[in-house]
Order: structure tokens, then sequence, then C-alpha cells
């Protein structure tokens, strides 16, 4: 038991240290905007094609989000497959190489990395330990994988129902002890290194029952189709982009992530820099009111978050999402004065974040979480739900789920292919994007 425990603590260690680093090469990336805005026009380009290369020769897998490959390891029955996987030299290049995308103005995050990190340190550990049992092993994937997710929010709770409803795919596989334990630590570890901050800060705001509640309806709409339809886009792009771009991006990947990188670069000049990176400083701002925000900064953060996906190289998409649905909360406040505006950033952000994940429970947790509020569970709950029936008229298929389907039909090895319980897509003569 003390090998988990140490393996949980270096869960947490490590996320810490990736929240820390992310931050200095964000603050980096800004020296340089502040420095001269056009330098990013250099810059991104030529960061958003080394990224690519190293993908391609030094860390081999490092590549995408990292939640699809380790829902994908969960289904496998082989487990050579999984170990080539969740590696430490995988999970380190995650590290180096989503933070290299910072510096470029990538709008990408780092919680989708710590999933797949966190869960290839319990894997090494699993290995170490020298279990066989095929259960045993996913149950410390997949409380590694959530302990990842919980140490990078310092949000335990949200982790553990992370781990339920995202990584299992299935409220029949409990979270067990060990699951819960591992959690547990991990969160406690980041607390400790960094202390009980709340990653909005404090949100002292009521939505009461009563014509408030408009804002859940109109949030919920709008954010679960904004949040499905850029679900929708990104599941396209992984089965291979139409035309000539596809076939630019088959043949020349490096030369293709460079023209992301270059895109990336003059849609953040339009948005004078707002764009860039995780977009924490524009949420943050917006939830406190301190800053506004035009609807052109979250349809551009919209963009930007999707051509940074579509380059290939390694970053997450939770905290831009995060972001892009404040600024749809932030944008659609304006026109509901009976509901309090941070109120309605809120409902925002749990909207789309759920239209992208269909996380429904998850989504309203880590909002929860994270600006430290039970008053307003219930309409973020009423919210993320309409959100979720909204995304799946728009986006049939939960976006991880496609994206773990498309990185196993990637799998050399037939025996890699999960149980049967993902949905296959019938693409396999397209040109797929790194996931």
């Amino acid at each position: 038991m003390s090998l988990y425990w140490i393996g949980a603590v270096l869960v947490g260690l490590t996320a810490v240290l990736f929240a820390r680093f992310g931050d200095q090469c964000a603050e980096l990336r800004t020296r340089f905007v502040t420095w001269h805005p056009w330098a990013m026009l250099v810059l991104a380009p030529a960061g958003f094609a080394f990224i690519t290369w190293m993908t391609r020769t030094l860390f081999k897998g490092s590549q995408g989000s990292g939640i699809p490959q380790t829902i994908a390891t969960l289904h496998m029955g082989n487990y050579d497959v999984v170990d080539r996987i969740l590696t430490l030299r995988i999970a380190a290049g995650k590290i180096i190489l989503t933070c290299l995308g910072l510096v470029c103005g990538a709008s990408i995050g780092r919680e989708g990395p710590s999933v797949q990190i966190g869960a290839s340190i319990m894997h090494g550990f699993s290995r170490l330990l020298g279990q066989s049992n095929i259960a045993s092993k996913r149950s410390m994937i997949l409380a590694g994988g959530a302990a990842g997710m919980a140490a990078a929010f310092n949000t335990p709770l949200a982790g553990i129902v992370f781990a339920i409803e995202e990584l299992s795919h299935s409220f029949e596989q409990k979270a067990s002890g060990r699951t819960l334990t591992i959690v547990v630590i991990s969160g406690v570890t980041a607390i400790t290194l960094m202390g009980n901050y709340t990653y909005f800060g404090h949100a002292d705001v009521n939505i009461p029952v009563g014509t408030a509640w408009i804002a859940v309806l109109v949030c919920g709409i709008v954010g679960g189709l904004a949040g499905g339809s850029f679900a929708a886009l990104v599941i396209r792009a992984s089965r291979g982009l139409p035309g000539s771009v596809g076939r630019l991006a088959k043949q020349r990947p490096i030369m293709f992530s460079a023209l992301c990188g270059l895109l990336t670069a003059v849609i953040g000049l339009i948005s004078k820099g707002n764009t860039y990176g995780t977009g924490y400083v524009q949420a943050q701002a917006i939830f406190a009111g301190t800053d506004h925000y035009p609807a052109s900064f979250f349809i551009l953060k919209y963009l930007s978050m999707l051509v940074s996906y579509c380059s290939g190289i390694p970053g997450g998409m939770f905290a831009p999402s995060l972001a892009i649905g404040a600024g749809i909360g932030g944008w659609i406040e304006q026109f509901l004065p009976h509901t309090t505006p941070g109120a309605v950033v809120l409902l925002g952000t749990v909207a789309y974040f759920c239209g992208v994940a269909q996380s429904p429970l998850t989504a309203t947790i880590i909002v929860m979480e994270i600006c430290d509020n039970q008053q307003v569970t219930l309409a973020l709950l009423a919210t993320a739900f309409l959100a979720f029936g909204v995304s799946r008229i728009v986006c049939p298929q939960p976006l991880y789920t496609a994206l773990a389907d498309r990185f196993l039909e990637t799998m050399d090895k037939p025996s890699a292919r999960p149980e049967p319980m993902l949905t296959k897509q019938d693409s396999a003569s397209e040109e797929k994007l790194p996931i």
C-alpha cells in the first residue's frame, strides 16, 4: 500500500511542477508579445514545426490530449501495447512539448496531458509491483488518470467523478477504495505544495429559482450548440482533413503544423494576444468582472483552439474550453439583467465545457470546485444536462470516446483493439490526425 501512496504523491508533485513550468512558459510568451506582438508570426510557426518534429522523433506518441489514449488503454487486452503508450518517456514529452506549445501561443491546456502523465506513473508502479491481474492494472491506470486531473485543477472530487464518468465510461465500474485513496493523496499533495487555492477564486453568487433561471435555458442551449459543434469538428478532423489541406497534412506534416502556427499567430494578433495559451487569465478576469470581452473573444479563441488541435501538437482542451465558456457567459450576461453577472459566467462555463466533453457530472463538479461555491450546484447541474442534450443532437458520439476509437484504429496489433464497447467509424482509408 505504501508504494501506491508514493505513486499518488509523485502524480501530485508532477502535476504541480507541470503547472509551475507551464505558468513560467506563459510568462515568457507574454514577454515576447510585449516586446513585439509581431514576433509571434515567427515564433509560433517555428515552434509548432519543432514540436511536431519532436513528436515524430524523440517523443513518438506524445501528440494530442492524452485523455483518449488513457481511455483506450482501459479497454485493451494486450498490455505489451499499453506498455508502449503509458511510458515515462511519453509522459516527459507531454510536459516538455505542451509547455513549448504554451510559449509558442498554442491554445492548449495541461489538464488533458496530466491525465495521461498520471496514468503513466501509476502504470509504472503497477509494473514495478509485478501485477498480472488485468482488473488491478486497469484500476491503477484509472486511478492515475483521475489523480492527474484532480491535481491539475486542485479538485479531488472532480477527479473521482471524472474517473467514473469519463475514463471508465460506466457507472457499473465503480471507483475502488484504492482509486479513491490515490486521487485524494494526489490532491492533498497538490494542495500542500500550492496552497488550498481555487482555480477561479471564490464566487459569492446565487441563482434563485425563478426569473434568474432564464440564464440556465439560454446558456444551456448556446453552450451546448457551441460545444457540440466544436466536438463534431474535432472528430471530423481526426478522420482526416478534406482536399488539399488534408493532403498537405499527410504528406508534409511539419510544414502543415508550421502553417497552423502561423494561423494561430494571426488570430492572436487580431485578438490582441487574448487567444494565446490556456485562456486562464481572461477567464478569471471575466469571472471576477474586472474585464469585459466582446463576442469576438470566444469566437477567436474557439478558432485558435481548433487550429491548435489540427496541428497535432500535444496539449489538452479543458482549460481553453473553460475560457471559451466564460467568454460565452460574459457575453450572454449583458442580455440577462435579472441574473447576477458572475453567475451567468459560471453557467456559460459549465454549458460549453459539458457541450465539448458531454460529461455533465464532471463539468458540474469541476466548475463548482474551481469557484468554491455550492450554492449554484442545482443551476449548474440543470445547465450541464441541458447542454449535454443539445450537444448530443449536434454530435451524437462523445468526443473522447470517438478520439479513443480513432486512436485504437491506429494500433498495429489487432489484439490492441478494445473489448466490444466503443463504436467504430469506418474511415480507415482516410489520413488521421494525432489525437
